[in-house]
């Protein structure tokens, strides 16, 4: 929720900082921000995970789909579309989460989690629709969007497989290759410098809104899996259209309305799931973050340490049952 607050809010912010500004050179900035913020969450080697050589490969195609991608389209359709829509088509983000993870990590998917799914859908084809009648620009604005919500949500996606690593570091690294990208983009398009206002602007909405965003949702994912994520994730759009509304924002319809209660009733849904069954771990050897009070890491120490740490441990075979998410150490198929 806190990364949900944090990204929600960010979303009027830019549409306001961004006027006159190129597409990629609000991406960089926001990026940049985002790099900063990271540098400075970086945890100690023994309370967390280092990022590996191996994870060089998903951090370049996060940072071209989430700091790429993602921004430059999310500022292009900022400038076309109306602050209220776009923030309300962020929910799909979660729809394209969810069927990703449950192709590539076989996040459960049940009855409730697909109508939830359907929901989203149908409150972003509404959308679509109520969009169109303004006219093409609006509706092209929207389509900005749209692409910026599937480019999200394979970050997201690809993002769950660092999750275990320490989040400061991979904040700082995905937004680090961000920010340089689209500053060479921003150059190479000739694209005028923002002014101080615009870029102090963007610099904080690029700290909070998308590297202390990402921290939470990283610790998030880590908690409960990708699609979950998503879902809670998926108010921030909602947080984003009444703040629209509170910086003036008057272009609500009937159909806005519709749509937006969809995505909410497809959000509710979602996170109303609960899961259980008897299942067995296999044998596994890893390194994240963790506590010896959580019925998972029964390995002992030498001298017990207290609360969470990191480093290398093996999980011997266990079968049990209990409520679970699909977690690090509920990757079982279904």
């Amino acid at each position: 929720m806190l990364a949900a607050g944090l990204f929600g809010v960010s979303t009027p912010l830019v549409q306001f900082f961004g006027v006159g500004l190129g597409a990629f050179t609000t991406a960089a900035l926001l990026y940049a921000g985002a790099a900063v913020v990271g540098t400075l969450l970086r945890q100690p080697v023994e309370r967390e995970a280092r990022l590996q050589r191996s994870d060089l490969g998903r951090l370049l195609a996060m940072a071209g789909f989430g700091a790429v991608i993602g921004p430059v389209a999310l500022a292009w359709g900022l400038q076309r579309t109306s602050g209220t829509s776009a923030s309300l088509m962020l929910t799909l983000e979660a729809l394209f989460t969810a069927v990703l993870a449950w192709k590539l990590y076989h996040e459960t998917m049940d009855r409730r989690v697909w109508a939830a799914m359907l929901l989203l859908l149908a409150g972003g084809m509404v959308l679509v629709l109520d969009q169109g009648r303004q006219g093409d620009a609006q509706l092209a604005g929207l389509m900005a969007v749209l692409l910026a919500t599937a480019a999200w949500g394979v970050d997201n996606t690809l993002s769950r497989g660092v999750a275990d690593r320490d989040p400061g570091q991979v904040v700082l690294v995905k937004a680090a290759l961000g920010a340089f990208a689209t500053t060479a983009l921003a150059a190479t398009m000739g694209e005028p410098l923002p002014t101080l206002t615009a870029a102090l602007g963007l610099l904080a909405v690029g700290a909070t809104g998308y590297g202390l965003s990402l921290r939470f949702y990283l610790l998030a994912q880590r908690a409960f899996g990708a699609a979950r994520t998503g879902s809670v994730f998926a108010f921030a759009p909602f947080i984003g259209a009444l703040v629209a509304f509170a910086f003036g924002e008057r272009s609500a319809s009937a159909l806005m309305g519709l749509g937006g209660l969809f995505m909410l009733a497809g959000v509710m849904l979602h996170l109303m799931e609960s899961h259980a069954h008897a299942h067995t771990h296999e044998a596994m050897t890893h390194e994240h973050a963790h506590r010896h009070d959580d019925g998972h890491h029964n390995h002992v120490h030498d001298e017990m340490p207290d609360g969470t740490h990191s480093h290398v441990h093996q999980h011997e075979p266990l079968s049990h049952n209990h409520a679970h998410v699909p977690d690090a150490h509920h990757p079982h198929r279904h």
